[in-house]
């Protein structure tokens, strides 16, 4: 497989010299690994994306899923991709031996799922959705649950699903409608509709295991009285087997801009009065325990539109590299060969653009799941706490900001490419309509803003916030070994002073009840904030570079060289115009607030 859908060489390099993924397996969960058998595993991935995966990703967005009697209809390629990802073992890569997993790094297991999430991000999908529910009832399910439930999504047999949203309430959970009546045998007998629910319907494996979210009889108002139910397509009789149909019925599907292989469903639960269901944990618990499930799918969107942005970086820099077209500003001979447009300045700044979010990106999600192994695998109860509280703080961003702006990078791709770029001749415009899904679901970019301004930086005492910030000087300490780095640090340093003071005026407005106003342009806290993050990540691998210069091959000189260019791009370019959205902020600016429906 070319490099056309991620860069080995990038990928090698934030494993084995920023991230130190061998440094994992003196962990006793990881000590059967070393760097070969994480190779063999992004090897094997990366076959297979190329092979299964990549070959249908066009045809799928082509051929949307139909609504068939009551199914939903697939195109045929998809399910034997789905089957050689299971076989491979990917879906429980980070589970136990025991449990027929390979007992993996949620490191290693991200960089390796970023292939299919690159080459297919509609069929790589239903896996991902499978995981997290599967995740879910193992963290929150009784022993029979897991048993008639968890053991066979874990096997591959039954795939997962969320259902949150309700054509009435969209992301406000707590207005949900969803009844679900307690019956004689411990079940419950749910009622009510969902909407957007992501593989919802399909005939990818044998059973549908939903995790819906619904309201008991004496449940309190607002989200404190929303529980969370097991509901399966089909019932699971008591040895295991697949039993009747349940009163779970598919209304019908959604025809959506871009990720058009995943199928988007409504879905209408007890029309008959016979849907069953199946507690989970407690009652009224339920949206604390999803929130497990739904900040798993926030980083694999986080991801997901990294490596969206990714694959159109990688084919827009090929385009530029093979396409000639016109001569450079000073080359007056008009019978001159012309040059590729890699060679045109603006055509550079448009490359070096999209170089800067997706590689910074594609880092800090890499981040976020070695983050995830500390919570799970470092030695202390206090080491795992702390390691948790930065994944919280970082989640926003990691969901967000990759989708903001490598949305931006496949907009740069189609630029690069022209009118080709705008055809459909071309995967550039595909990517795009694909990536324009992830600044919505999973919580929009406003939901994450308000989360990060309103909870996140605030949480603990700011325990969070003061250790990313050692974090961030840390890196910049290390970077003062290097003159060369001189002018990438200061600028990251500026706006993180900058950032810190204006996040204490903005947390003491809110202490004093000034909620609406402190909020009111929380988005461009979450940009600025994100880039303050991805600064400092580029931060962290520009000094990775500037070591692997002076240590390493004479030929990897020009990966490290690009690596710096980038890192100088985005500290320099874009970090310093991060300060007006920072004197928006300062000065509480109303203009939005203040903005009334009848103006419009």
């Amino acid at each position: 497989m070319t490099d056309t859908l991620l860069d080995s060489r990038n990928l090698a390099f934030e494993l084995y010299e920023v991230l130190d993924a061998e440094g994992l397996t003196q962990r006793p969960r990881f000590a059967d690994h070393n760097r070969e058998t994480f190779d063999a595993a992004i090897g094997t991935a990366r076959t297979i994306a190329d092979k299964y995966f990549a070959p249908h990703n066009r045809k799928s967005d082509e051929n949307e899923p139909k609504y068939v009697d009551g199914a939903a209809e697939l195109i045929p390629e998809i399910k034997p991709a789905v089957d050689a990802f299971l076989e491979a073992g990917f879906l429980n890569a980070t589970r136990t031996f025991e449990q027929g997993g390979m007992q993996m790094p949620n490191l290693l297991s991200q960089a390796c799922f970023a292939h299919f999430q690159s080459a297919n991000a509609a069929t790589s999908s239903y896996a991902m959705l499978t995981m997290g529910a599967a995740n879910l009832i193992e963290a929150f399910g009784n022993d029979e649950q897991k048993q008639r439930f968890l053991q066979p999504m874990i096997d591959g047999r039954f795939f997962g699903t969320m259902a949150l949203t309700e054509p009435h309430a969209g992301s406000s959970l707590s207005d949900i409608r969803t009844k679900a009546e307690p019956a004689e045998d411990g079940s419950y007998r749910l009622k009510g509709n969902k909407v957007y629910i992501s593989g919802g319907d399909h005939p990818l494996s044998d059973n549908i295991v939903h995790m819906v979210l619904a309201k008991l009889p004496d449940a309190p108002p607002g989200v404190k009285g929303i529980s969370l139910f097991i509901v399966p397509k089909f019932l699971v009789n008591d040895d295991g087997s697949v039993g009747a149909r349940n009163d779970v019925a598919l209304a019908g599907l959604f025809h959506k801009m871009g990720w058009r292989g995943t199928t988007s469903t409504a879905l209408n639960f007890g029309e008959k009065g016979e849907c069953v269901g199946y507690l989970v944990g407690k009652p009224h618990q339920g949206l604390s325990y999803m929130f497990q499930m739904m900040n798993e799918a926030r980083i694999g969107v986080g991801m997901g539109a990294t490596m969206l942005g990714y694959a159109g970086y990688l084919y827009s820099l090929e385009y530029a590299r093979d396409r000639p077209q016109g001569r450079l500003p000073d080359g007056k001979d008009p019978s001159s060969a012309q040059v590729a447009i890699v060679e045109h300045t603006d055509i550079k700044r448009l490359l070096l653009t999209q170089k800067a979010y997706v590689e910074g990106a594609f880092d800090l999600g890499l981040y976020a799941a070695r983050l995830f192994d500390d919570t799970e695998t470092l030695e202390t109860e206090e080491q795992r706490r702390t390691a948790l509280e930065l994944l919280d703080l970082l989640t926003p961003i990691v969901k967000s900001w990759p989708s903001e702006f490598c949305l931006k990078a496949n907009e740069h791709a189609i630029q690069i490419l022209g009118g080709a770029g705008y055809t459909r001749e071309y995967p550039v415009e595909q990517y795009y309509r694909d990536n324009r899904l992830n600044p919505i679901h999973e919580g929009t970019h406003g939901i994450q803003s308000l989360d990060l301004l309103g909870r996140k930086v605030a949480m603990n005492n700011g325990a969070a916030l003061k250790q990313l910030s050692g974090l961030i000087q840390a890196t910049c300490a290390r970077a003062s070994e290097y003159d060369s780095l001189t002018a990438l640090r200061e600028p990251l340093e500026k706006l993180h002073a900058h950032l810190g003071k204006v996040t204490m005026a903005l947390l003491g407005d809110m202490g004093q009840g000034k909620i609406n106003q402190a909020l009111a342009n929380s988005a461009l806290y979450l940009n600025t904030f994100g880039h303050m993050v991805i600064g400092w990540r580029w931060l962290e691998q520009a000094v990775c570079a500037e070591r692997g210069l002076a240590d390493g091959k004479a030929s990897d000189a020009d990966f490290y060289r690009g690596k710096l260019q980038a890192a100088r791009f985005f500290l320099t370019w874009e970090v310093p115009a991060c300060h007006h959205a920072l004197s928006i902020l300062e000065n509480r600016d109303a203009t939005c607030l203040e903005m009334q429906n009848d103006w419009f």
